[in-house]
């Protein structure tokens, strides 16, 4: 390996270190906060995001306990979420409109962070 193609890999390993031990999620542990939750299906993924209240139902704020919520209920209504500019041009993960998840087409639930700002849904 040339020096200079080890000194870029070097360059590129390290920029990516950097990158994400800076990028911090957009939410915080604070209870009143929207957590972001992916959930893939056969066909498709989507985000959706779950406040305080309604991680409350369904038993916990991880992953897993979204996955037992929806299996054991056979369905939920979330709201999905997606990036959209904010009125003062920012990017942000807001809600998009709310989808019902059955439990047979999805396959796994995972936490989903983002370095937008999250807008809380009604």
């Amino acid at each position: 390996m040339s020096n200079l193609s080890r000194r870029n890999a070097l360059a590129g390993g390290a920029l990516a270190v950097l990158l994400t031990t800076t990028a911090q999620p957009a939410f915080s542990e604070d209870k009143g906060m929207t957590k972001l939750f992916k959930i893939i299906t056969v066909k498709d993924e989507i985000v959706i995001g779950l406040d305080a209240a309604e991680l409350s139902q369904v038993g916990g704020d991880d992953a897993g306990a979204v996955a037992r919520a929806l299996a054991s209920k056979g369905q939920m209504t979330a709201w999905q979420y997606a990036v959209k500019h904010g009125q003062n041009g920012d990017l942000q993960q807001a809600p998009l409109r709310q989808v019902g998840l059955l439990a047979n087409s999805s396959l796994r639930v995972e936490p989903y962070t983002t370095t937008y700002a999250i807008v809380p849904h009604q």
